[in-house]
């Protein structure tokens, strides 16, 4: 299998493109003022992309786990699992990284703002409700990526179904004809029992008949041909 074809390397390079997608956002995100509408909405960007990397990385490395216990099955050998292993490692301890990064800079300014109590309890208010906002995000969107899965099972279900279906009805087809078959057989032995049995009995009477007999049944058979053909093609 080749690595355009291998689902591995199709989703490690979706995952490397929302990677990268992080990262330039993380570059905007530095370059914003701090408690603007766009710094955090930015933040919560990132803080959910982080979040969405980190699960499609735990994801692939389940699969990956998988195929490490039979690798040749799956036509991969331990080299190929421990370089696979390696870019996950890589690609987690990157999000990561980025992630503390984000959350630290989000707490400094927070921090830095708050010049007096009030401000303090506002701020930490204002925190409180972003993470209620971030949690409640994620759980959207987990709850839409269970519905999505729940989907695709409803649908292989469903396919599963129609082969089924589709396999016993190849069944009954194989033995409606196995059994036709069988009563052919049986009829074309009967037939042949009885074709066996009518030429030993001519061959019996052949035998035992004189020239002279045998000349009367000829001579009898060639009467009756004509009278039946007389009476069929004349009348």
């Amino acid at each position: 299998m080749t690595p355009a074809q291998d689902p591995f390397y199709i989703v490690k390079d979706e995952i490397q493109d929302s990677i990268d997608k992080a990262q330039d956002t993380f570059h905007q995100w530095k370059q914003t003022p701090a408690n603007t509408g766009e710094y955090v909405h930015l933040t919560k960007e990132l803080l959910t992309s982080c979040e969405s990397i980190l699960w499609q990385v735990d994801e692939l490395e389940k699969a990956i786990s998988v195929a490490e216990r039979d690798p040749a099955y799956y036509g991969l050998n331990e080299a190929e699992i421990g370089r696979r292993r390696k870019w996950t490692s890589t690609a987690r301890n990157q999000v990561l990284t980025l992630k503390r990064n984000v959350e630290g800079g989000r707490q400094k300014s927070a921090f830095e703002h708050s010049t007096n109590p009030s401000e303090a309890i506002r701020s930490k208010k204002h925190i409180s409700q972003e993470n209620d906002e971030f949690i409640a995000s994620e759980s959207d969107q987990q709850m839409l990526l269970i519905k999505r899965q729940d989907e695709e099972l409803d649908m292989l279900s469903a396919s599963v179904q129609r082969i089924g279906g589709v396999g016993l009805t190849i069944h009954d087809e194989l033995v409606g004809q196995e059994k036709l078959l069988g009563e052919l057989s049986l009829d074309m032995e009967t037939t042949s029992n009885r074709l066996d049995f009518v030429q030993k009995r001519v061959a019996m009477v052949m035998k035992k008949a004189s020239l002279k007999g045998q000349i009367m049944m000829i001579a009898f058979l060639v009467i009756l041909f004509i009278i039946l053909f007389v009476l069929v093609f004349l009348t």
